[in-house]
Protein backbone atom coordinates (compact mmCIF):
# COMPACT_ATOMS: atom_id res chain seq x y z
CA UNK A 1 0.00 0.00 0.00
CA UNK A 2 2.95 2.27 0.39
CA UNK A 3 4.49 2.13 -2.73
CA UNK A 4 1.08 1.60 -4.79
CA UNK A 5 -1.33 4.17 -2.58
CA UNK A 6 -3.57 4.57 -4.99
CA UNK A 7 -4.66 0.45 -4.04
CA UNK A 8 -4.44 0.92 -0.55
CA UNK A 9 -8.73 0.77 -0.25
CA UNK A 10 -9.00 -1.84 -2.59
CA UNK A 11 -5.93 -4.06 -0.77
CA UNK A 12 -7.93 -3.11 2.28
CA UNK A 13 -11.30 -4.67 0.94
CA UNK A 14 -9.30 -7.68 -0.55
CA UNK A 15 -7.88 -8.34 3.08
CA UNK A 16 -11.28 -8.11 4.79
CA UNK A 17 -12.85 -10.84 2.62
CA UNK A 18 -10.36 -13.06 2.79
CA UNK A 19 -10.35 -12.88 6.40
CA UNK A 20 -13.57 -13.81 6.68
CA UNK A 21 -13.72 -16.46 3.94
CA UNK A 22 -14.12 -20.21 4.39
CA UNK A 23 -12.91 -20.54 0.61
CA UNK A 24 -12.66 -24.89 0.44
CA UNK A 25 -11.40 -24.71 -3.18
CA UNK A 26 -11.47 -21.83 -6.66
CA UNK A 27 -15.03 -22.54 -6.98
CA UNK A 28 -15.79 -20.94 -3.57
CA UNK A 29 -12.79 -17.94 -4.25
CA UNK A 30 -14.75 -17.16 -7.66
CA UNK A 31 -17.80 -17.18 -5.90
CA UNK A 32 -15.82 -13.44 -3.89
CA UNK A 33 -13.59 -12.97 -6.98
CA UNK A 34 -14.96 -14.47 -10.45
CA UNK A 35 -11.55 -13.14 -12.52
CA UNK A 36 -9.79 -14.80 -10.16
CA UNK A 37 -7.39 -17.35 -11.71
CA UNK A 38 -5.14 -20.65 -10.86
CA UNK A 39 -2.23 -20.16 -12.69
CA UNK A 40 1.07 -23.03 -12.96
CA UNK A 41 4.35 -21.44 -12.29
CA UNK A 42 8.20 -23.04 -12.80
CA UNK A 43 8.01 -24.98 -9.60
CA UNK A 44 4.97 -26.74 -10.38
CA UNK A 45 2.97 -25.53 -8.00
CA UNK A 46 -0.23 -23.67 -8.44
CA UNK A 47 -0.72 -19.71 -7.36
CA UNK A 48 -3.59 -17.75 -7.70
CA UNK A 49 -3.92 -14.52 -9.62
CA UNK A 50 -6.10 -11.47 -8.18
CA UNK A 51 -7.16 -8.15 -10.51
CA UNK A 52 -7.03 -5.16 -8.00
CA UNK A 53 -8.76 -1.88 -8.55
CA UNK A 54 -10.34 -2.33 -11.81
CA UNK A 55 -7.55 -4.78 -12.95
CA UNK A 56 -4.98 -2.01 -12.71
CA UNK A 57 -2.50 -4.51 -10.63
CA UNK A 58 -1.81 -7.81 -9.94
CA UNK A 59 -2.11 -9.88 -6.22
CA UNK A 60 -0.38 -13.46 -6.43
CA UNK A 61 -1.14 -15.51 -3.86
CA UNK A 62 -0.61 -19.12 -2.21
CA UNK A 63 -3.61 -20.08 -1.17
CA UNK A 64 -3.67 -23.64 0.83
CA UNK A 65 -7.31 -24.64 1.68
CA UNK A 66 -6.39 -27.40 3.53
CA UNK A 67 -4.96 -24.76 6.28
CA UNK A 68 -7.12 -21.70 5.62
CA UNK A 69 -4.11 -19.85 4.84
CA UNK A 70 -3.36 -16.96 2.08
CA UNK A 71 0.14 -15.88 1.67
CA UNK A 72 0.51 -13.08 -0.70
CA UNK A 73 3.44 -13.99 -3.17
CA UNK A 74 3.50 -10.45 -4.86
CA UNK A 75 1.85 -7.72 -5.46
CA UNK A 76 2.59 -6.08 -9.30
CA UNK A 77 1.15 -4.01 -11.91
CA UNK A 78 -0.74 -4.91 -14.79
CA UNK A 79 2.28 -3.86 -17.11
CA UNK A 80 4.79 -6.13 -14.67
CA UNK A 81 2.76 -8.70 -14.18
CA UNK A 82 2.20 -9.02 -18.07
CA UNK A 83 6.14 -9.22 -18.32
CA UNK A 84 5.64 -12.34 -16.98
CA UNK A 85 9.02 -13.01 -15.07
CA UNK A 86 6.82 -13.27 -11.76
CA UNK A 87 6.18 -16.78 -12.91
CA UNK A 88 9.88 -18.10 -12.93
CA UNK A 89 10.30 -16.66 -8.84
CA UNK A 90 7.39 -19.47 -7.32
Amino acid sequence: MERYPDAAAALSIFYSRVKRADWTDMEDVRAVYPSADPVKVKSGRTVYVFNIRGNRYRLICAVHFNRKKLFIREFLTHADYSKGAWRTRH
